[in-house]
């Protein structure tokens, strides 16, 4: 078992993070000790862990919420997969691909700015050359 410091740092996250993630239900209140403490298990950490790349990606917390409400780890699944397993494995893959194409919208966006930065440095990089070559 795990204290809240220790869980927080082996997902990645701050101790206020895990709190407000328990508090608007994203996660389950973990165990507590007979002090009232919060002790996280190796399977709690395994499920921050997984929040943890999928804030990485850039989901917002409803799309996290959605993405793990099944509750299922399909890291081993067992075959033939149940209705239930199609049916959580087709809304992740829903979500992350609506994810993904606004990502790729965002990229192509930003590679545009790049390029308009590139153009710019260049063009003030050669104006300086030109400068340099004439003294």
């Amino acid at each position: 078992m795990y204290s809240i410091g220790q869980a927080a740092e082996l997902a990645g996250f701050s101790i206020d993070t895990l709190r407000y993630y328990e508090k608007i239900g994203l996660t389950k209140p973990p165990m507590r000790n007979p002090g009232g403490l919060r002790l996280y298990s190796e399977d709690d950490v395994r499920l921050l862990s997984s929040l943890h790349c999928l804030k990485k990606t850039g989901l917002s917390l409803g799309e996290m919420k959605a993405f793990l409400q099944e509750g299922r780890c399909f890291a081993n699944p067992a075959f033939p997969l149940s209705d239930e397993d199609r049916e959580a494995i087709a809304d992740r893959t829903q979500i992350l691909s609506e994810h993904l194409a606004r990502m790729e919208t965002q990229y192509l966006a930003l590679a545009k700015v790049i390029g308009k930065t590139r153009e710019k440095l260049d063009f003030y990089n050669k104006i300086l050359e030109k400068e340099a070559a004439m003294k």
